[in-house]
């Protein structure tokens, strides 16, 4: 679907909860440059192939824009550069897709259930999940060859015979790369502004002691300054949408209402999983508790980073966190 001259836009199925990811071609006269790619699966390789000789008229793919490093945005990069694509990035993002692309483990490492663990997960799904082989960045995701053009916050950047600022959020994902229009209303908020959900704020094993829900909400402020209501909104996923102040303002909003929500929930010792009923106000099934519980920790890390909240040992190698 056309969204502006020169500019479309294109959704690509997901096997999950959410289940597509929006992708961009912007027009380069004798190509195209691409903004994210989906999945790298058979399925994903033969939609691309359609739209390349459909819609995009059989003109080559020049560049593919990778805003961040989750596998729904990168999957396919190293596929577009093996047939000539430049790639563009952050030297974040690239340097945490290479590395996870090498890291294929047969079952979970002892971090990560050690993680798990202090984390709360139910014994059922704790026992189920370490004798199972986990996701594998590498599953979805194509070899990337060596080589990238590094992308930088405050940088201009010519895109699709336009010119956009780079302007960098974090939280959901480091150094997310996001693109505001010079002389243009359009921006490109990958997974940063979402119209009606907010994304994921994570915590994981490999840094347990992150605090993204404090990066994201900084990150919004930020980005606010940039903003206004007549911008129109490209998103990764949902719909494009005007009214990004607005947004950035509901989404920080949003966020503070769940951290005072949980605050007065652990007036009472909990662990990060006894928070689903103050987090998310609704049974949380198998397929999303991975998520539900990363975010959980993601948001009392914030509490403990401010001062709020305190963790102590608990039983069966849990964290209890309570109100400090």
């Amino acid at each position: 679907m056309p969204v502006a001259d020169g500019v479309l836009w294109m959704r690509l199925p997901l096997p999950m909860r959410l289940d597509h990811v929006n992708v961009y071609a912007l027009d380069e006269g004798d190509g195209w440059t691409i903004v994210d790619t989906g999945f790298a699966s058979r399925r994903g390789r033969a939609i691309w192939e359609r739209l390349l000789a459909g819609p995009l008229g059989g003109r080559p793919v020049r560049r593919v824009v990778v805003t961040h490093h989750h596998p729904d945005h990168v999957g396919l990069a190293g596929w577009f550069q093996g047939q000539g694509a430049e790639l563009l990035a952050t030297r974040t993002s690239w340097l945490f897709a290479r590395m996870l692309c090498l890291d294929e483990q047969p079952v979970p490492p002892p971090e990560t259930l050690a993680f798990w663990r202090g984390a709360g997960m139910a014994p059922d799904i704790l026992a189920e999940r370490a004798g199972t082989r986990p996701f594998n960045y590498a599953d979805i995701v194509a070899p990337m060859p060596l080589g990238f053009t590094r992308l930088r916050d405050g940088a201009e950047i010519e895109l699709g015979r336009r010119r956009w600022r780079v302007r960098l959020g974090q939280g959901h994902a480091p150094d997310q790369a996001t693109f505001w229009g010079i002389g243009h209303d359009l921006v490109l908020t990958a997974d940063q502004v979402l119209p009606r959900i907010t994304p994921n704020l994570g915590v994981y094993a490999t840094e347990p002691e992150a605090d993204p829900v404090g990066e994201y909400l900084a990150a919004c402020v930020a980005l606010g300054e940039a903003a206004h209501a007549d911008q129109l909104a490209l998103p990764g996923h949902q719909r494009p949408f005007h009214g990004i102040p607005d947004r950035l303002e509901a989404l920080v909003a949003g966020h503070r209402r769940m951290l005072d929500r949980l605050l007065a929930w652990i007036e009472e010792p909990r662990t990060a999983a006894g928070c689903f009923p103050s987090l998310y106000g609704r049974a949380i099934g198998r397929d999303e508790y991975g998520l539900a519980l990363v975010e959980a920790v993601g948001h009392l890390n914030h509490l403990r980073a401010l001062g709020l909240a305190v963790r102590e040992p608990g039983p069966h190698g849990a964290w209890l966190w309570r109100r400090a």
